[in-house]
């Protein structure tokens, strides 16, 4: 069983050595994702909510290119760098899977604290079943 490299260029394109998903075996991997605009390279924001939802937007794209949806996400991982922003992500995030999921059916999510990249206050990886 051999893995295939996702790549979109509705997602920014990674500036380091990693893909931006890759699939073996009926799962697909989303790398994580900043609130970077894949037209610009550059962060949105700089307010937490749009770097939440571009982050978001960023997923879905490397998901789609992988043959994904939101219905086949199991897990998100999300990386924030300030314990004081858990209440807006929550609120982001409920809005977000209202609409791309609006029968429910939340994946499973681990939250962590970390220190990312200046200017950058969030980033969120998937892991989903695509067969």
């Amino acid at each position: 069983m051999s893995k295939s490299v996702v790549r979109t260029d509705q997602a920014p394109t990674p500036i380091a050595s990693f893909s931006q998903g890759v699939a073996k075996g009926g799962l697909l991997q989303v790398a994580g994702q900043v609130g970077f605009d894949p037209a610009t390279g550059t962060p949105v924001g700089p307010g937490l909510t749009e770097q939440i939802e571009q982050t978001l937007r960023n997923v879905q794209s490397v998901l789609e290119a992988g043959g994904a949806g939101w219905d086949d996400v199991l897990m998100m991982r999300v990386y924030l760098t300030d314990t004081a922003h858990f209440a807006e992500l929550n609120a982001v995030y409920d809005a977000w899977f209202a609409k791309a999921l609006p029968e429910g059916g939340f994946p499973a999510r681990t939250t962590v604290y970390v220190g990312l990249p200046a200017g950058l206050l969030v980033e969120i990886d998937a892991l989903a079943v695509t067969g």
